[in-house]
């Protein structure tokens, strides 16, 4: 029995998120990957992920395995599913994994982008894959809070109330904003994330954008007990799962270039919280 892993993207817009459903809500991504591969092999197979995307979200590197006793070579199976899936998904690398990897488990931090189009008049070619937001936004107030969300925080309010998890403190290793010409990218760099945590980081970010909430209550949202809060949740089609890391290498090995500043120095985030009067 071979675990093959999958590294795939797809355009989720016409998709009823990852997780297989019963036909009648929609099709799904693993349903169509069990249902490509069983026409292919005549092999019933259950697919795990390394991160159940909801409708509308998109993906570019999301992770995939499965068992299989089908002995098609691995540099032949990313070809042979493009010959049949959708154009709007893609395998786009195959390969043989240990007996001991899983897709979701042995991931060790992933990597979210949200896209914000601002601009008073929505571009039509980038309607599926990002947020509309035409007030103009302060940018530089969301790039400073977005950094105050960086470290091991508990993130109960930037979970969906829908969420199954029990737990909720996560490592966000990276959270910042940058500027695109008229594109805002929202990048979330973390070894975990709650239910919809990435849009309501997104929507939060949003509405200290607007002026709505202020830079100096974002600590107070990382203590559950210390305030109300209603979630904003960004649109799904802003969203993309990016990158998911399974080896040794850390977040700022493989990303360079972000400017973050829990990756670069974890007394950073605690420094900004100091310097706008708030405890660290």
């Amino acid at each position: 029995m071979r675990n093959i892993r999958l590294i795939l993207a797809y355009d989720g817009t016409g998709y009823h998120g990852f997780q297989r459903q019963q036909e009648s809500h929609g099709p799904t991504i693993q349903g169509t990957l069990e249902k490509t591969w069983r026409v292919l092999t005549e092999e019933k197979i259950s697919i795990s992920t390394a991160g159940r995307t909801d409708a509308g979200v998109h993906a570019a590197g999301q992770v995939v395995n499965f068992r299989s006793e089908v002995s098609i070579p691995a540099e032949n199976i990313a070809k042979a599913f493009n010959s049949l899936l959708p154009r709007e998904i893609r395998i786009l690398k195959a390969q043989d994994e240990t007996e001991d990897f899983h897709a979701r488990f042995s991931a060790q931090w992933k990597r979210y982008d949200y896209l914000i189009y601002n601009k008073r008049i929505l571009d039509v070619f980038k309607r599926l894959y990002t947020m509309h937001e035409p007030i103009k936004l302060d940018v530089e107030r969301m790039k400073f809070a977005a950094q105050l969300l960086e470290g091991r925080h508990n993130f109960r309010l930037f979970a969906a109330a829908s969420g199954s998890s029990k737990t909720f403190e996560r490592n966000l290793y990276c959270c910042q904003v940058q500027e695109e010409g008229d594109l805002l990218r929202v990048i979330c760099v973390g070894d975990g994330f709650l239910y919809k945590m990435v849009r309501i980081i997104a929507g939060t970010l949003l509405q200290v954008g607007k002026g709505r909430l202020d830079v100096t209550e974002i600590p107070q949202l990382l203590v559950p007990q210390g305030r109300k809060h209603v979630p904003l949740v960004a649109p799904a089609q802003g969203l993309t799962l990016t990158y998911v890391h399974y080896s040794g290498r850390s977040p700022w090995e493989v990303y360079p270039e972000l400017d973050c500043g829990f990756l670069s120095n974890p007394e950073i985030s605690r420094v900004a919280k100091i310097q706008i009067n708030i405890r660290p």
